[in-house]
């Protein structure tokens, strides 16, 4: 076993995560944007990569899953809601509500709050309990309750799975909705997630910028339309109650507190300007297991970036973000295949197309799995493990940084399964990094949702994305190669080989775990 080690290890070297970042970020490839050519190239370099390292193609005789894109770009000027509030009608559109939609839709009908929009058997809360809401649109609060409770069944102070915005749409779907109101939980102690965004400098001009982009076939068929704060709690005062007194009584009582409001109709208008659809691709690789070879284990990562910089006569080379976790997977690749190892469980190796436009690659594989989900044992997640983090704009006053992150990794998700974060830690002893947990206790950031772990989660499976931290350079031209610190990428592969090694070998993968309180 240890020959084996030092075979795999050998392959885990600072001078080829150097030399293959510094390709994946260089002017050619133009940032990587999805269904831009640089994009394109990158994933083909990887299959190259997978084909010299001998992974077996894993889309049916192909390195490649085809994701079937929309790609769309809405009219703001025409695009936005009409309210109809106890006979005054008056229309709104961005920043007040802001719309977006891959298909032009208009949408009339009553509104009914059903508080944060969520359903969850097992934590014993359903804001939809005797409530209609077919053919109606739904107002709804971000996140979920109690928040600021340590004790709470949601995670304490972090996020469960039902916090993030996906989940909510594809809930009110669920339930009959003709369309989806967003707006701020109102006795929040974070920025909004608006709020959030704007903390990233140039996020406004970039977003302005770049069109959107969904799944051809996405789960999510009905609209979501995001309300400004003041907006939002000026419908929900017609129930005769502020948002406030009501988010209250909810993290008092976990108790439904949803109604119909009185008197008040809404039209959804969403036009697009453009809309093309085009082919993104997964890229995959198997390392075929022995007696147990049906199951899987996933190591992932995400090959997108953002292209072209708005305005700056440059680009965003991506260079942490994420071509750390990309040229890991390939490292990890090579030394999976030159240690001579035979694992009992399969290795798939995938790099994700368009995270950066919504998890979309992964999102993707996850409804439509090359290996069955049911027997799929853990998700390793890469997504940013080349900085040390430091302090932002993003973070400033949201979270504790340490003074000296030269060492440490975070690991998001360890709530869904401990068993998970217990294999790590032990693989860690002969390791040696300082792995913080911290993410997973802080609801301001939605961290959790935004990695490709994320999907995973949703279908049940132990996923945890790795994570060194954010940095001044997230999402800025100077997120380059000779900021990366390379040595600690090399424990964090090393690490990840010792931890994929136990998943793949143990007798008792680890478990989703559903509630842990």
């Amino acid at each position: 076993m240890a020959q084996d080690h030092e075979r795999a290890f050998a392959e885990l070297t600072e001078n080829r995560l150097r030399a293959d970042l510094t390709f994946l970020t260089a002017e050619p490839l133009k940032g990587r944007l999805s269904l831009e050519r640089g994009s394109d190239v990158a994933a083909h370099w990887i299959v190259s990569e997978f084909t010299k390292a001998g992974l077996k193609p894993a889309a049916n005789g192909s390195y490649l899953q085809t994701v079937p894109l929309v790609e769309y770009r809405g009219d703001r000027e025409r695009s936005g809601v009409t309210l109809t509030v106890k006979g005054v009608t008056k229309t709104y559109r961005s920043p007040d509500a802001s719309a977006s939609f891959p298909r032009n839709v208009s949408i009339k009908g009553p509104v009914v709050f059903a508080g944060f929009g969520i359903t969850a058997p097992e934590l014993g809360y359903d804001d939809y309990k005797g409530l209609d809401v077919r053919g109606k649109v739904v107002l709804i609060f971000d996140h979920e309750p109690q928040e600021d409770n340590a004790a709470s069944r949601f995670s304490g102070k972090g996020n469960t799975r039902y916090a993030g915005t996906y989940v909510k749409v594809r809930t009110a779907q669920e339930h009959g909705a003709a369309a989806v109101l967003l707006m701020p939980e109102p006795n929040r102690k974070h920025p909004s997630n608006e709020e959030r965004r704007a903390r990233i400098p140039g996020s406004v001009q970039r977003n302005a910028r770049m069109p959107l982009q969904t799944l051809a076939d996405s789960e999510l068929q009905i609209p979501m339309v995001s309300l400004s704060e003041a907006l939002g709690k000026e419908l929900v005062a017609t129930t005769g109650r502020t948002a406030n007194a009501i988010h209250t009584a909810i993290d008092a009582t976990l108790q439904t507190q949803s109604a119909v409001l009185p008197g008040v109709d809404v039209a959804i208008e969403i036009v697009n300007a453009e809309v093309k659809k085009a082919d993104g691709y997964n890229v995959v690789g198997l390392l075929e297991g022995t007696d147990l070879k049906a199951e899987t284990i996933l190591i992932t990562a995400h090959y997108d970036h953002d292209g072209p910089a708005f305005n700056l006569g440059a680009l965003f080379p991506g260079a942490d973000d994420n071509g750390s976790g990309t040229v890991g997977v390939v490292a990890l690749a090579h030394a999976f295949v030159k240690s001579g190892v035979k694992p009992r469980r399969s290795i798939l190796f995938a790099i994700f197309a368009a995270e950066e436009r919504g998890l979309l690659g992964s999102y993707y594989y996850a409804s439509h799995p090359l290996r069955p989900l049911a027997g799929t044992r853990a998700v390793i997640n890469f997504d940013m493990i080349g900085r040390d983090e430091q302090k932002s704009t993003q973070t400033d006053g949201l979270i504790e940084i340490a003074a000296d992150t030269s060492n440490e990794m975070n690991l998001v998700g360890a709530y869904y399964s401990p068993d998970y974060a217990k294999v790590v830690e032990k693989a860690n002893e002969h390791v040696g990094l300082r792995l913080n947990n911290k993410w997973d206790m802080e609801p301001a950031l939605n961290v959790f949702f935004r990695s490709d772990q994320y999907p995973f989660v949703l279908k049940d499976i132990p996923a945890m994305w790795w994570f060194t931290g954010f940095h001044p350079d997230y999402h800025q031209v100077t997120d380059t190669v000779d900021r990366i610190n390379f040595s600690k990428m090399v424990k964090i592969l090393k690490l990840a080989y010792r931890s994929t090694l136990d998943f793949a070998n143990t007798a008792t993968p680890p478990k989703f775990v559903a509630v842990t309180k």
